[in-house]
């Protein structure tokens, strides 16, 4: 039996850093009715504020196109913002707004033909500074005219994504560094209050550089933003000297530790210094594939994660809000591993159901005692009268985890019933039900609303008895609790 403490006089602030922002396909895809549908249910139903992707300057946009006569000479560049004030038309109009990733670089500007991704994204530096900056200077003075100052303002703007992995950018850190001053410069003439940050790496990558290359040579940088996987894919074989981190067997990395990303992102809450963390790219495995993504697994893990972090970052953007994903091709079948929160469906993924429930938390942490040194944890929280407990047992796939007793005793001797709602195998888990259907590729409407009824949270009455509230949980699994009119 595992035990634990509520103590409701001892309570910090609990702000919801992870409604800042959710990630999505590339942009591109924004013009979907289907992605426009899924996002729209996001916000609603989470809160996210900020939307983040890929490509806004890929050729598929039309942003900046070369043109050409019969004969092949060229007739000058055309700029072309449209597809783009469509994206940002909508955000705005759901009540969203863009976390604007300046990315890739348009074939007409760019130093080499590098294509990378279905949707053909180029990962080269500009030919020229003037080109690129020219570029920018145009889509800045756009937005501000289209979305007025204060409005653009309000944005967040980063140079590139995962500027240390060669497949995103083909250039090297200098490169990056490079391109993030001209860019910040040109943005910041045109107005100094646009708030830039970077530098968007993958793994809490090049911080410290960072820092000092903007600060020797007196370059705006209002925050810094960076990403982390606990698999990251897994990058200890990459190469890049970032092992530290990981499990190791005769010294060779192995495998990462349970609460990998707190360790992570106190470590890189100490590189940023004063500056504000933002991780603009998260979840519970960078590969598309794992069914981490789709089972209790990931609600468990993204429970214990945002309780974690909790202080250390001012904004958390979980890696993405859809299935409707198209980096490596659009992937056939329902659960099939994808980033998404929701399937290309709109069926939504029991880590769905988890941060309905984060967003549903008051603000107000209450202390919670316990030296169980166990897999299974608990997080309590105020929200007006009511008392509200997640609990949540969860542990890496290669460690050991079982089904856990846990007798919550509060601070007041109180009787009766509580409510329940639970995500584990047989609750809001609608992948169970799809395999029962035998998990087929394509599902008609009749078998979406079956399976994102099985989605649902469902409540239930759990009984307190003299103050302590006894509960079962089992591996992978998560309980969200609320004992009504506590704080009376």
């Amino acid at each position: 039996m595992l035990d634990f403490k509520i103590n409701s006089n001892s309570k910090t602030p609990f702000p919801h850093y992870w409604e800042m922002c959710v990630g999505s396909s590339h942009a591109y895809t924004a013009l979907r009715a289907d992605y426009q549908e899924q996002l729209t249910k996001v916000h609603q139903d989470m809160g996210i504020k900020f939307v983040r992707f890929h490509g806004l300057f890929d050729d598929e946009m039309s942003v900046c196109i070369e043109n050409f006569d019969f004969t092949g000479k060229s007739q000058g560049i055309t700029y072309n913002f449209v597809n783009i004030d469509k994206i940002y038309d909508f955000l705005l109009k759901i009540g969203m707004k863009p976390f604007v990733e300046l990315s890739f670089m348009p074939s007409c500007l760019a130093s080499k033909q590098n294509q990378i991704f279905p949707y053909g994204g180029n990962n080269s530096m500009p030919k020229s500074d003037k080109a690129w900056e020219e570029l920018i200077t145009r889509f800045i003075e756009h937005i501000l005219e289209r979305y007025g100052k204060d409005e653009v303002e309000s944005w967040y703007f980063e140079v590139w994504n995962e500027p240390n992995l060669s497949r995103f950018f083909s250039g090297t850190k200098e490169d990056y560094f490079h391109l993030y001053e001209i860019t910040v410069r040109t943005a910041k003439k045109i107005d100094e209050k646009l708030r830039f940050g970077g530098p968007a790496t993958s793994y809490n990558s090049w911080i410290p550089d960072m820092i000092d290359f903007c600060q020797k040579n007196n370059l705006p940088l209002d925050f810094i933003s960076t990403h982390h996987y606990p698999t990251d894919d897994p990058l200890w074989e990459s190469g890049m000297d970032i092992d530290e981190f990981f499990k190791k067997s005769n010294g060779v990395p192995q495998d990462y530790p349970r609460g990998i990303l707190k360790v992570m992102t106190s470590k890189t809450r100490e590189e940023a210094q004063n500056y504000p963390l933002f991780y603009t790219e998260w979840s519970v495995s960078a590969m598309v594939g794992d069914s981490a993504h789709d089972t209790p697994y990931g609600a468990a893990m993204v429970a214990k994660t945002l309780a974690d972090n909790d202080g250390l970052v001012e904004g958390y953007d979980y890696w993405a809000f859809s299935d409707i994903f198209e980096e490596e091709s659009q992937k056939p079948g329902v659960f099939h591993g994808g980033f998404g929160l929701q399937t290309v469906d709109g069926i939504e993924k029991p880590v769905f159901r988890l941060f309905e429930i984060f967003h549903n938390l008051g603000d107000q942490r209450i202390k919670v005692e316990d030296n169980n040194n166990a897999t299974a944890e608990i997080l309590a929280v105020q929200k007006g009268k009511d008392l509200q407990i997640v609990a949540y047992n969860h542990n890496v796939p290669k460690e050991p985890i079982k089904t856990e007793q846990l007798e919550i005793n509060l601070d007041k001797t109180i009787s009766g019933t509580c409510e329940i709602n639970r995500i584990d195998e047989n609750h809001a888990n609608p992948k169970k039900l799809w395999q029962e259907m035998g998990e087929p590729t394509y599902v008609n409407n009749e078998q979406v609303k079956e399976l994102r009824a099985a989605s649902q949270l469902k409540a239930e009455s759990l009984k307190m008895q003299d103050g302590k509230i006894n509960l079962e949980l089992m591996p992978q699994s998560c309980a969200f609790i609320t004992v009504s009119n506590y704080f009376e």
